[in-house]
């Protein structure tokens, strides 16, 4: 007996690739701006690394109903005082700054009890060190010595990790690495998604060695900094589906057509830039 053929609606096949189009004239767009502003470095990578922190703090914020509250305005004047203090290259203040934003918050709590549970606060505070601090390390790393080379790592180790992670999976996977999560994730996708960064770091790196002036054995050192962070770059990418769940959102924003918000681009962005930083510190 013959199987019925399943025709797929016309004007659904039209939706996906206007879709595909979308997102691709999207990614396209970003990247060039990428590659403008970031070689480029000082103020035009500060004043980027600070806007895209301040859209993914509201984003967050509006996720938990706060972008529009006393909280929300303290999480704002927090973050831009500490790219301010980056910018000064005044780093013995943030621990300070830091403090005083929580204290700052608990002040509200307090003042204004029992408008707001402990567990908002909390959100606030966490929204601050999130999208403000960590994110801004993208910056910092750019204006580390051999920075204009080694801010790239940041975005290979992130991006480069979801495409070898995504390809692994789809060839090799097999065992679900969190399966409430994210179901489509495997331990294999995982791993060839780190040896694909560190694959990637090496490459570049070999590639543009001869411009290395502080970095020893930059291959090396690129490699095992990428490996490193396309580890923690996983748990950015699930920490942004997580808090999607939890609320049952799909997109954080709209911001960039076909990709959603600041967060659902930048989401491994957040946690690869500081993996980044520290890494090549320490093995520089």
């Amino acid at each position: 007996m013959e199987k019925e053929e399943v025709k797929v609606p016309k004007g659904q096949n039209e939706k996906k690739m206007s879709s595909f189009i979308t997102r691709l004239v999207s990614g396209i767009v970003l990247l060039l701006i990428m590659l403008v502003i970031v070689p480029a470095g000082g103020m035009p990578m500060f004043i980027m690394t600070y806007l895209i922190s301040m859209c993914g703090l509201f984003e967050l914020y509006r996720v938990f109903g706060i972008e529009k509250k006393s909280l929300g305005l303290v999480g704002y004047i927090t973050v831009t005082a500490y790219y301010l203090l980056v910018l000064t290259a005044h780093s013995e203040y943030f621990a300070l700054m830091t403090i005083l934003s929580l204290m700052a918050l608990m002040t509200f709590y307090v003042i204004t009890y029992p408008a707001y549970k402990i567990s908002v606060i909390a959100k606030a505070f966490m929204c601050v060190c999130y999208a403000g601090i960590m994110l801004s390390y993208l910056y910092q790393t750019r204006e580390m010595a051999d920075g204009k080379f080694l801010v790239w790592l940041i975005f290979i180790s992130s991006w480069g990790t979801d495409t070898c992670a995504y390809c692994t999976g789809m060839l090799f996977g097999k065992h679900k690495m969190t399966p409430l999560l994210s179901p489509k994730k495997t331990i294999e996708g995982a791993v060839g998604g780190v040896a694909g960064a560190a694959l990637l770091g090496f490459i570049y790196a070999w590639f543009f060695r001869n411009h290395f002036l502080e970095v020893r054995n930059p291959a090396v050192t690129c490699a095992l900094a990428c490996a490193i962070a396309a580890l923690i770059s996983m748990v950015g990418d699930l920490t942004a589906s997580g808090i999607k769940r939890d609320y049952g959102i799909k997109d954080y924003g709209h911001l960039i057509p076909g990709h959603g918000g600041i967060m659902d681009r930048f989401d491994s962005v957040i946690f690869t830039a500081p993996a980044i930083y520290f890494a090549l510190t320490f093995l520089k």
